[in-house]
């Protein structure tokens, strides 16, 4: 499969402006998604189709537990080794195979007080960890990836996010997702290591797509974008030159899609995406490609 060109012909994402940003998202996500834990009566409850509110919160503490040595990029051991084995060869078609059922079996604890104190003492960690860190700063990431801190930051605000939508849905309860912390996902993690080298996250079976396919991304939260599939070969671009593809969007409910949490045709009809273009039918073949667990 193919690989990203590392740098592209984009600029970075990676503003001060946008690093302050996640350092609040993630402070704010957590706190809030330990609340939302800490208000469920019987954490044994279902919260999806194969875990109950306990193991997804452990599931989410348990990448913040790791992100401490993520950020310390091999000066520290990760607290959850089990996961170790699994990072260099992951995709993105294996993380729920393999990655997320070793973390949930090396990281047994399940009761939502000492969770909820787990999670809250990881983000305050990393965040300490890298006060006077430069968020550029390239650490390695699943597959053989390269992610800015701001990245590590930013991905976990949507685990944070997405699965907090997870347990209140199921238990009907409030939950917010703010489309500014949303933003950070797609600008921080998603251009970013697409910048940078994604590895083989994107590695699959199936026969590679001849040809260019170049997709510009706007909202009101996010740096617009161009992202480009050449020939099974996804690299960023700056917007305004020729695409096939315009999309603007709501950031919280892109990845909500992005995540298979609602539909594409959903998307649409709630007036959350609007794709146009002189040919948007090559959007669903660049998501087949680019894509989320």
């Amino acid at each position: 499969m193919a690989r990203t060109v590392p740098g592209g012909d984009a600029a970075s994402r990676v503003t001060p402006e946008k690093w302050a940003a996640a350092r609040a998202a993630v402070r704010d996500a957590g706190d809030r998604f330990a609340d939302l834990v800490l208000s469920v009566p019987d954490p044994s409850v279902r919260a999806t189709e194969d875990w109950s509110v306990a193991e997804v919160a452990a599931h989410v503490t348990g990448i913040a537990w790791n992100n401490t040595a993520v950020i310390a990029d091999g000066a520290k051991q990760f607290p959850v080794p089990d996961v170790r084995r699994y990072i260099p060869g992951t995709t993105v078609d294996t993380i729920r195979r393999d990655l997320n059922p070793a973390q949930l079996r090396g990281f047994t604890e399940r009761d939502p007080v000492r969770l909820a104190e787990r999670l809250r003492g990881s983000i305050a960690e990393a965040l300490d960890a890298t006060a006077d860190a430069d968020p550029r700063r390239l650490v390695g990431w699943l597959g053989g990836s390269r992610l800015p801190l701001a990245g590590v930051f930013a991905h976990l605000t949507n685990e944070l996010l997405i699965h907090g939508w997870d347990i209140a849905r199921a238990l009907d309860l409030p939950w917010s997702m703010p489309e500014d912390q949303a933003g950070l996902f797609f600008d921080l993690f998603l251009v970013e290591i697409t910048r940078n080298g994604y590895g083989r996250l994107l590695d699959d079976d199936r026969p590679v797509r001849p040809g260019r396919i170049a997709v510009e991304f706007r909202s009101a939260h996010t740096r617009p974008v161009t992202l480009v599939l050449d020939s099974g070969v996804a690299h960023v671009e700056e917007p305004g030159g020729d695409c096939d593809v315009r999309v603007r969007f709501r950031p919280a409910a892109l990845n909500l899609m992005l995540f298979h949490r609602v539909g594409r045709v959903r998307t649409v009809l709630g007036g959350s995406l609007s794709i146009g273009g002189r040919r948007p039918w090559l959007l669903p073949a660049f998501l087949r490609k680019v894509r989320m667990p």
